[in-house]
């Protein structure tokens, strides 16, 4: 069995024993609420199961066939998702109070303030899971453009500038299609970039909704006067990364997998293969002094690396700039604790010495299709030389 095939197994596995555990928690804590509702419980099963399966039946569904259901599951499980995230933890704020009150007995059990009590809760739990699930929904179709000024101390043929458009996780596929990606085709027009940098996760997992919407004659459109220039992420790996790369490279993306390029003849531009290599492939990725080997350490030196890991190893290097994603910096808060807690550098701008680092939050979305506490964005880098 092939290392990608027994990586997936295990991803999906683990994936599942979450999602169950979790399902099983609010559903048990959901049926509960309803105790006074014996009418309500009929609906609220089926319904409960539907959503706790609907995404996973889309995407078996979207193995076979592309089509209107298959999309319409994949949808719902999606937002689901993120409601399930937020029920859970409305769910364990309730059993931390009522743990609380049997101790402390502020309103006694059983009685009908306490029955009072828990509809109370369940309503606020449900409604505010609601209410977050639409901010983020309309958060995370109103991207941004960040722009940062970076300053590398080298020489680019006289240049005084050069001008980047930067996205990473993208995730083309079944919820980010052609509307979001005109969105940020025309967003990356209007920074008039002198190059496009696409750190990764272009691609969602299955390549076959990209190839139906067409969705690599848009990048096409992707105006830069030296080119568009792209590396792996763990979601082409996922979905199948040589695919992947030839459909990028066959709607004009230039793949750099473990490569280097010169750009405009003063600019050194490397691309390393993501760290899921290993794992999927069986493969390494190659150091990135061996990717730079024969590069000229005096010219300026960006490096696109998807995953924001061992970042002193680029520094080690003379790296001038690295860029990459990954992250979505948590995307749903507090998922913003736990990657500020996994890497170094979750979102932003960081200098170490002469090395900068900046990790984009990114464009599109995985999972649910909302964002709490992060913004979408595309980043205007302006990267100014030593004249």
């Amino acid at each position: 069995m092939e290392a990608r095939t027994i990586n997936f197994i295990i991803f999906i596995s683990v994936v599942m024993a979450v999602h169950i555990s979790v399902n099983l928690y609010i559903g048990v804590r959901g049926w509960q609420a309803l105790h006074d509702w014996p009418h309500a419980r009929v609906l609220y099963a089926p319904a409960f199961v539907f959503l706790a399966v609907s995404y996973f039946a889309g995407r078996i569904l979207e193995r076979f066939l592309i089509c209107r259901a298959s999309e319409m599951l994949i949808w719902i499980g999606s937002f689901w998702f993120g409601i399930m995230i937020y029920l859970f933890l409305g769910a364990l704020l309730c059993d931390l109070a009522r743990l609380i009150n049997h101790f402390a007995g502020f309103i006694p059990a059983g009685t009908a303030a306490y029955v009072r009590a828990r509809s109370i809760a369940a309503a606020s739990v449900v409604g505010l899971t609601v209410v977050l699930m639409m901010y983020g929904w309309w958060n995370s179709l109103n991207p941004r453009i960040r722009t940062l000024v970076v300053e590398v101390p080298k020489d680019c043929a006289g240049r005084e500038a050069i001008n980047i458009a930067l996205v990473s996780d993208i995730h083309l596929g079944t919820i980010i299609k052609n509307s979001r990606l005109q969105t940020m085709v025309d967003m990356v027009n209007v920074i008039r970039p002198d190059i496009v940098l696409l750190a990764g996760d272009i691609v969602d997992e299955d390549l076959k909704p990209v190839i139906t919407n067409n969705l690599g004659g848009l990048l096409r459109t992707m105006r830069s006067r030296l080119g568009t220039y792209a590396v792996t992420g763990n979601h082409e790996y996922i979905g199948g990364v040589d695919e992947a790369c030839r459909y990028l490279e066959a709607h004009g993306v230039r793949m750099l997998r473990d490569q280097t390029v010169m750009v405009d003849g003063c600019l050194c531009l490397a691309g390393r293969e993501d760290a899921s290599i290993a794992q999927f492939s069986g493969r390494r990725r190659k150091p990135v002094d061996e990717i730079l080997k024969g590069v000229d350490r005096i010219l300026p030196i960006i490096l696109m690396d998807h995953q924001p890991i061992r970042l002193e190893e680029a520094k080690r290097a003379g790296v001038d700039l690295v860029v990459s994603g990954h992250t979505h910096h948590g995307q749903l808060w507090p998922g913003s604790i736990v990657t500020s807690l996994i890497f170094r550098v979750s979102y932003g701008f960081v200098r170490d010495g002469e090395t900068a680092f900046y990790v984009s939050s990114g464009f599109g979305t995985w999972g649910p299709p909302v964002r709490i506490g992060t913004r979408p964005e595309v980043v205007h880098l302006q990267i100014r030389f030593k004249r």
